[in-house]
This record gives structure tokens, sequence and C-alpha cells, in this order.
């Protein structure tokens, strides 16, 4: 197994405070699934994780993009975008 499964199946304990609704539906996909609620949260939260930094990552590449293309005009951006800005003759 390489560094990243191995990591993946460290667990550590703690205690979280959450919202009675929250927890109640956790217990419920937790039967359904007949997994245990720390496997359900576990995943949930990943999941969230995952998703939390690919926004995170989407903004920044916006924000450099953004930055990398803010001194061109509209006329040079459509250049760039492959935008033909003259007519063209038909043949």
């Amino acid at each position: 197994m390489g560094r990243r499964q191995l990591s993946s199946l460290r667990k550590r304990r703690t205690t979280l405070s959450l919202p009675a609704e929250t927890l109640g539906e956790a217990e419920r996909i937790a039967r359904a699934r007949k997994v245990n609620v720390s496997t359900v949260i576990g995943e949930a939260l990943s999941e969230g994780l995952r998703l939390q930094t690919a926004a995170e990552r989407s903004s920044e590449v916006l924000e450099r993009y953004k930055k990398a293309f803010s001194g061109f005009s509209d006329s040079e951006m459509a250049i760039l975008d492959g935008v033909i800005l003259q007519p063209t003759t038909r043949k």
C-alpha cells in the first residue's frame, strides 16, 4: 500500500456537536447501508472537503486568468479567443 492509502486508513477519535436533524439523517443512512454512523459522517465530510478544495482551486484559477488577461482590450480578447473581427470574402 502507498503512503496515501495508509494515511486514509488511520483514524482518530474526536467529539463533534451536530444538529440533531443532521445526526438523525446520518443514522438513517447508516442503517440503510448497514454501516456505522462514523462511516457515513466520515464519507460525507471527506466529500464535502474535496468539493470545497475544488471550489477554492477553481476560484484561484479564475482570479489568475482575470489578472493575466486584464490588460487586453475587447478586440484583443476576441483575437485571443479566435474570433475573426474582419469580414471575409466567400469563394
